[in-house]
Order: structure tokens, then sequence, then C-alpha cells
């Protein structure tokens, strides 16, 4: 591990269950938090205003970049949320896992996260 990949976070997956109605929803009451160490996660910059703001509050969208060092893939779906500095951030769109250019494998994972303030 080098500096540059010495964070940790809380990663949250949250069971899908249904309701009464027979809607398909995650449980995050009911959520397996397990640990993940040695990535890096770095603000992806300016927050974003949101276009669906309400009358009363504007909705701000602060991104997040979280990357793996080499040879590292990570168990990470886009259905998960993650923990960090006290900010709980959900995965926004697909993991991206980038192949190794010199044998079969991953060769790093980036996924961009969301804080919805």
């Amino acid at each position: 591990m080098t500096l540059f990949f010495h964070q940790q976070f809380v990663r949250v997956r949250a069971p899908l269950v249904e309701d009464r109605y027979k809607n398909k929803k995650r449980d995050w009451d009911n959520a397996v938090r397990t640990i993940v160490t040695g990535v890096n996660i770095q603000p992806a910059g300016v927050p974003v205003r949101s276009e669906e703001d309400t009358e009363d509050r504007q909705t701000t969208v602060t991104a997040w970049n979280l990357q793996t060092p080499e040879g590292v893939d990570l168990d990470l779906l886009e259905t998960d949320r993650i923990e960090v500095d006290g900010m709980t951030l959900e995965v926004d769109g697909k993991v991206g896992r980038w192949p190794d250019p010199f044998g079969p494998g991953v060769h790093h994972i980036e996924a961009r996260l969301k804080e919805v303030d």
C-alpha cells in the first residue's frame, strides 16, 4: 500500500425487501457494515446545484471519487453506501472496473460517490 491509498471506509450493504404493498426497497436498518481499507477517496470538484430544487430549499450534491491501487478489486456495488469522515455517501452509477492490460483480472476500480445535502 502506498501513501496515496491509506484511507478506509465502511461499506453499507442493505438487503432488498418487499414492503406491505409488494414494492422492493432497501432495508437500511438491517444493513451489513464492512470496513474496507487501502483506498483513496477525494473530492471530485465543486458542489453541483440540483435541478430538482424545491420552493423551500435548493439541494446541493457533493461528488467524491473512490479509487483502489493497482491490482486491487473491491466488492462494491452501485446499490451500496459508504460511511467516511462522518458522511454517508451513495455510489453514483456503475462501479468502473478497469481491466488489467497485461493479463486477466482487474487493474483497479473507480467509483463516483455523492453526498446529498
